[in-house]
């Protein structure tokens, strides 16, 4: 290999090393949930100075290579697709770690019937999943498999949508669990945006292994540009 395809190669190493820790990140919070584990929510917390550092790193891997390399066509749209992909990653990590302060700061357990009713643990499962599928997308340049997040994220948009009457529900069987019911509130609108930053993930994709831009077109309008 040339040593531009070295860097690159490297880089997208560095990108799923990252893509992992964060997944991590995500399973370890829900976990915690689940548990009322304070000490796991924590040491979510504390890695999350790990996630920061991976996107510092490979924020200035990108910039060296290209100062050294000035590549163009597949290996500029890859860099600049992996910039992006960086910070979406970063943000990932950011609302695991938001899911564990929760833990950390709620005075109450989060039990498994309102975590259930509300499609709290449907929709944490979906989003890891998507997680997972557009590392898989990444890894594989597997368009194909790129385009089918837009769909998916609209399980997790619809359980956003109705999170407001499912957790009124909530409250109204009991008063005393309000606490407990704006804490899941707050944590389905912070799935939703997973599924917002998972998209985004999507659209790098394809546009580097396409050179395609889908970031203007609607949910719609992606899918009909994915059958041409």
């Amino acid at each position: 290999m040339t040593p531009l395809e070295n860097e690159i190669s490297a880089l997208k190493k560095e990108l799923v090393s990252m893509w992992i820790l964060v997944q991590s990140q995500l399973n370890k919070a829900k976990e915690a949930m689940i548990q009322y584990d304070k000490d796991l929510a924590r040491e979510v917390l504390i890695k999350e100075k790990r996630v920061n550092s991976f996107e510092l790193k490979i924020d200035r891997d990108c910039e060296n290579i290209f100062a050294l390399y000035c590549p163009v066509a597949i290996d500029l749209r890859f860099l600049l697709a992996a910039l992006k992909i960086n910070t979406n990653l970063e943000r990932i990590g950011d609302i695991a770690a938001g899911i564990a302060k929760y833990v950390v700061d709620s005075s109450v357990n989060f039990e498994v019937s309102a975590l259930e009713s509300t499609s709290l643990l449907r929709m944490y499962e979906e989003a890891i999943n998507i997680l997972i599928d557009t590392r898989t997308a990444f890894e594989k340049e597997d368009t194909s498999l790129a385009r089918s997040i837009f769909k998916r994220d609209d399980v997790l948009d619809a359980i956003n949508e109705g999170a407001p009457a499912t957790v009124a529900e909530l409250i109204k069987g009991d008063t005393n669990g309000i606490p407990e019911a704006l804490y899941i509130l707050s944590i389905i609108r912070k799935l939703e945006r997973v599924g917002d930053q998972a998209k985004n993930i999507a659209e790098e994709i394809i546009f580097y292994v396409e050179a395609k831009i889908l970031k203007h077109l609607e949910s719609g309008n992606r899918k009909l540009e994915g059958e041409e």
